[in-house]
Formats: C-alpha cells, sequence, structure tokens
C-alpha cells in the first residue's frame, strides 16, 4: 500500500503563495489517481482538487478555480497543490490522498472522499496578515 506524507504548509500573507507536495512511497505511484482535501477547525473535510494517474486530467473546486493547481511527477512519485492568490478562507489542514486504478482503462479522476483509501498525516496552511 501506498505511504504519502505532505510538506510545504506554513503561514503565508493574503495574496502569497505557497506550493505543497505530497511524497508517496511503498507502491506504485502512477497506479493512483490523487487529490487534495482540506479541514478547517470546526469544519467537514472538503475536496480541493483532483488528478487522474496519468495527470492528463484534473478538477477542482469552484473556490479554488484560477487560483490552485494541481500537478503529478510521476518519476519523482510526488504530487503538488501550486496555491496562488490565497485567502484567509483558504487557512486549513491539507491533505493528499490516494485512490487505486486500473491505468489500462480507469483515467477518471475522484472527487469524492470515500474513493480515496490512503491518506497522508496533513500540513497545515494558514493565511494571515
Amino acid at each position: 500500500q501506498v505511504q504519502l506524507v505532505e510538506s510545504g504548509g506554513g503561514l503565508v500573507q493574503p495574496g502569497g503563495s505557497l506550493r505543497l507536495s505530497c511524497a508517496a512511497s511503498g507502491s506504485i505511484f502512477s497506479r493512483y489517481a490523487m487529490g487534495w482535501f482540506r479541514q478547517a477547525p470546526g469544519k467537514e473535510r472538503e475536496f480541493v482538487a483532483a488528478i487522474n494517474w496519468s495527470g492528463g486530467s484534473t478538477y477542482y473546486v469552484d473556490s479554488v478555480k484560477g487560483r490552485f493547481t494541481i500537478s503529478r511527477d510521476n518519476a519523482k512519485d510526488t504530487l503538488y497543490l501550486q496555491m496562488n492568490s490565497v485567502k484567509p478562507e483558504d487557512t486549513a489542514v491539507y491533505y493528499c490522498a490516494a485512490c487505486l486504478v486500473n491505468p489500462f482503462y480507469d483515467y477518471n479522476i475522484r472527487s469524492q472522499k470515500d474513493d480515496y483509501r490512503y491518506w497522508g498525516q496533513g500540513t497545515q496552511v494558514t493565511v494571515s496578515s
């Protein structure tokens, strides 16, 4: 099974940028569709962005479209989330998640929490001046 470790979180000012990384190990990274989720204090964990196993298809929640970019490097077993023009409402713990797929025919992205079996421990992102 895959293990996931997020990094890159921290304190950033409104309007600033941050890049999150998620390093995968223990399995073949390119067999997994991947996603980013976030959870703010007192709120449910919510979907942020997803990417299929090949990187050719992506999907975003409306609130981050045009500001965040999800990408992956299958040669480096790493998932990324580039966050630009961040807002205070982006403050949350960010989690990466993995969903095992069959790469011969499954090019779909996954946007539901229940689709993902494997999760990282999360990294805190705080947007504040």
